[in-house]
């Protein structure tokens, strides 16, 4: 049989806050959600998806869903640098553990060195979690290397981890959790969009130091997870309303707030569409696309696109941004899956109750260039990605994607990019958008468009991204494009570009 095993913290200003010191008698029950959840989402089920569905099943004190939540994706996040620590521990690669016992040892393990869990509470629960779920034999196993686990802190297996690892990449991918390439991807996003302060001085040292520092900065804002942040769709709710239910007003966006916790559906706005959840910097990207001038055509009026709309975040925006606009307009949603095409409804139904003008389609992005030729003022792009800036949001996703992935949707984002262009007027604008900032998942794909298509122009996006105070919000990166950051602005790593399609003859 192939067993497992875990590690450990004494500094408690390094443990989530999320539980206090004592756990419920009741833990036994929210450590088995917390498994069954781990197990679900080991077999390609998302966190934000499962874990929910879970505890509204679960018969669990309401105290112990914060737990259950910190403990699933704390866990999840630091997986890769809690393998290191069981792999050391018990002399063996992880490859060689039981499945089940290997969640539940990296359950404990989150529990001892990164939670408010008192050891031996860890060390107990999880012993007894897994001789529920596996077997006598299997606890005993687990026993053993949660204890060794336990006789060091957090600080010294930092150290025992990266022992002889003489890559840097590879040492911050141990410590921080993170796939190696995708550290070496996000140092090179941070450098080819202008991110880090300092590096065009001629101060090579000063320039590397700079950039380790801006990327471990990075990586910490992926494994510290995000507040839930709600938009007030315009037209529909303000924010306002959202403040009295809760809410505190974020200086990135006019339409934004956070909530510090508790259940969004709670709120009336979001029950009924007028707001939803989304990240600050996702709303801020349809107002950009919506503010560059237009001129105006004969019969007036405007058609807007939004190409990949699901789930819908972007098109309920986009929808709510119609209402209020100086003239008609009629948005157009269109979505690859039918069942996301089914949740762009729903995003869009508010709106649609107030007098916005929404359609929603289900098709294939990449045709709508020779299915709609120039029929659309402006189009939307929001690309598949590698969801490499959504990290903190998704804690699975770095553990599933692989560098091959990169330039496999680097080949679909330029097909779609393209596609919009060929969709849109003469003097019409395309926002291309991604929640990655891989650069071959961004600028390159942009400069590849721009070599295909010499009608088109960037324009300056980040004259166009402003804050709630209506100023321009700095930190953009190098422009034209704009990139936003997690540990700069607080987002997910946004990446936009605006592109005004010119006359084809011309």
């Amino acid at each position: 049989m192939r067993y497992g095993g875990r590690a450990r913290v004494n500094d408690a200003s390094r443990r989530s806050a999320q539980r206090p010191s004592q756990r419920s008698r009741h833990g036994d029950k929210a450590r088995s959600v917390a498994f069954q959840a781990m197990r679900a989402i080991d077999e390609g089920a998302y966190a934000n998806l499962d874990l929910p569905a879970r505890l509204r099943r679960a018969t669990l004190h309401r105290q112990d869903y914060a737990f259950v939540t910190e403990l699933v994706y704390g866990t999840t996040r630091m997986r890769g640098f809690y393998d290191a620590v069981i792999s050391v521990a018990g002399s063996r690669r992880v490859e060689e553990v039981d499945a089940d016992v290997l969640a539940a040892l990296r359950l404990g393990v989150h529990q001892i060195l990164d939670m408010r869990v008192p050891v031996h509470a860890a060390v107990d629960e999880t012993v007894a979690l897994v001789r529920g779920e596996v077997g006598v034999g299997a606890s005993k196993f687990a026993n053993a290397m949660l204890r060794r686990v336990s006789e060091r802190s957090r600080e010294q297996w930092c150290e025992r981890v990266v022992e002889g690892v003489a890559d840097e990449a590879e040492r911050l991918a141990v410590l921080y959790s993170h796939p190696a390439w995708v550290v070496r991807a996000l140092r090179a996003a941070l450098i080819a969009h202008g991110s880090v302060s300092g590096v065009d001085t001629g101060d090579e040292a000063g320039g590397r130091e700079a950039i380790q520092q801006a990327l471990v900065e990075l990586l910490e804002a992926d494994n510290a997870g995000a507040k839930v942040a709600l938009v007030a769709r315009p037209g529909l709710a303000d924010v306002q309303e959202l403040v009295e239910a809760g809410g505190k007003p974020l200086p990135l966006s006019a339409y934004s707030v956070v909530l510090d916790g508790g259940d969004p559906g709670r709120i009336a706005a979001v029950r009924s569409g007028r707001a939803a959840v989304q990240d600050p910097g996702s709303v801020l990207l349809p107002p950009a696309l919506v503010g560059v001038p237009v001129d105006p055509v004969a019969g007036g009026g405007e058609r807007w696109l939004d190409m990949c709309a699901g789930p819908g975040g972007k098109a309920g925006l986009l929808a709510a941004l119609s209402i209020g606009y100086p003239g008609d307009v009629a948005v157009f949603a269109n979505e690859v899956s039918e069942h996301r095409a089914e949740l762009v409804e729903q995003a869009v139904s508010a709106a649609q109750d107030a007098g916005a003008e929404v359609f929603v389609g289900v098709g294939d992005g990449c045709s709508l260039g020779v299915e709609e030729p120039g029929g659309f003022d402006r189009v939307l792009v929001d690309a598949p990605c590698t969801g490499l800036g959504a990290l903190r949001r998704r804690p699975e996703a770095r553990w599933r994607r692989a560098p091959r992935d990169v330039a496999e949707l680097a080949q679909l984002q330029g097909q779609l990019l393209d596609s919009a262009i060929a969709a849109t007027r003469a003097g019409g604008v395309v926002a291309y958008v991604t929640c990655s900032p891989h650069p071959v998942e961004t600028v390159d794909v942009v400069q590849g468009a721009l070599g295909r298509n010499a009608h088109v122009s960037v324009l300056d996006a980040q004259q166009w991204v402003r804050g709630a105070d209506g100023e321009q919000i700095q930190g953009l990166g190098a422009a034209p494009y704009v990139q936003l950051w997690p540990h700069v602005h607080g987002t997910d790593a946004m990446f936009l570009a605006l592109l005004r399609v010119g006359d084809v003859a011309g």
